[in-house]
């Protein structure tokens, strides 16, 4: 699908056809005759559209008769419905600057679009390069917000894993550390992409431009950092808890041995009475209560001596 929109007396305009100083949003579902239609029309190359369907595409720049492509990757929901997978991974956008026009192509929807869309009345669309530094400050805006959500959740889940008795809350921590491995390296390639459209000035900014851009560096840099921490605070936690299960674990284990060594004593002073041989006892009327009361001096005493040594 394919919009067109234009700013005008700063009110965002649907049109019908692309015009001098318009904005080109395609978004899914996504066909190859609106890429042909796209790419002839507006005379860009058929690989500058289709990029972005390769979800795995890299951050990166390029240029090519005339048209200047800029692919970076922003934090979506992940629509799966397999159970564990990560709760958001990351995806490319393309951004396409032709001579009067602004392209840009989605595979997902994404809010940073939306998030631009909704600020477009306010938008220069002649200021083509700071339209296109718009669109990385909302990504790097939505990658804050989901890493912020992502914090969330984690205490959310910590603290019910204290009386969880299941794996589920250890499952949910896992796609939410999928999750923080997505934007660790999104953030990282998106990262490297502003820093080098800063060093070889691609867009051709100017002072102000540059400015901004340096601020988008820094702000990215913070979202990098955010995602590192939460990465590190989550694997730690989660070794934490496999040393505490394991610890229980093994308390659990402990006990049951000394309760099979406790019962080991009275199950073999029974045994020895039991066997056909003469012990003494075969003719007293009380010979059965005393091998019970034996026993369980016994067992008493071992037990006691386990307490003592604090090994129960």
């Amino acid at each position: 699908m394919i919009q067109y929109f234009k700013n005008i007396d700063h009110k965002t305009v649907e049109i019908d056809k692309p015009e001098i100083g318009s904005w080109i949003n395609v978004l899914p579902p996504l066909k190859q005759e609106e890429f042909s239609e796209l790419s002839s029309g507006l005379e860009i190359p058929i690989d500058f559209l289709t990029d972005s369907l390769d979800i795995d595409e890299r951050s990166r720049f390029e240029e090519e008769d005339n048209v200047r492509l800029i692919v970076i990757k922003t934090p979506t929901e992940n629509n799966s419905f397999n159970d564990s997978d990560a709760f958001y991974i990351t995806i490319p956008i393309c951004i396409i600057l032709t001579h009067n026009q602004i392209v840009t192509v989605n595979s997902f929807e994404n809010q940073a679009i939306k998030k631009f869309l909704n600020t477009f009345p306010n938008r220069n669309p002649e200021k083509k390069n700071m339209m296109v530094l718009k669109i990385f400050e909302k990504i790097v805006q939505n990658f804050m917000d989901h890493l912020k959500e992502i914090n969330q959740r984690r205490n959310i889940l910590e603290q019910k894993l204290y009386a969880a008795s299941e794996n589920e809350q250890l499952l949910q921590l896992m796609r939410i550390q999928k999750s923080l491995v997505y934007f660790v390296t999104a953030l990282r390639s998106n990262e490297m992409l502003l820093m080098k459209l800063e060093r070889t000035n691609f867009l051709g900014l100017n002072e102000d431009e540059k400015e901004f851009l340096n601020d988008l560096i820094v702000d990215n840099s913070q979202a990098l950092e955010m995602a590192n921490i939460y990465a590190n605070i989550l694997s730690s936690t989660l070794d934490a808890f496999a040393s505490i299960i394991a610890n229980n674990q093994n308390q659990v284990l402990k006990r049951l041995a000394v309760i099979t060594i406790v019962l080991t004593f009275p199950v073999l002073i029974a045994s020895i009475f039991g066997m056909n041989v003469p012990s003494g006892f075969e003719h007293s009327s009380y010979a059965f209560y005393i091998v019970v009361f034996f026993s369980l001096v016994v067992a008493l005493a071992i037990g006691w001596l386990f307490l003592r040594k604090k090994i129960f």
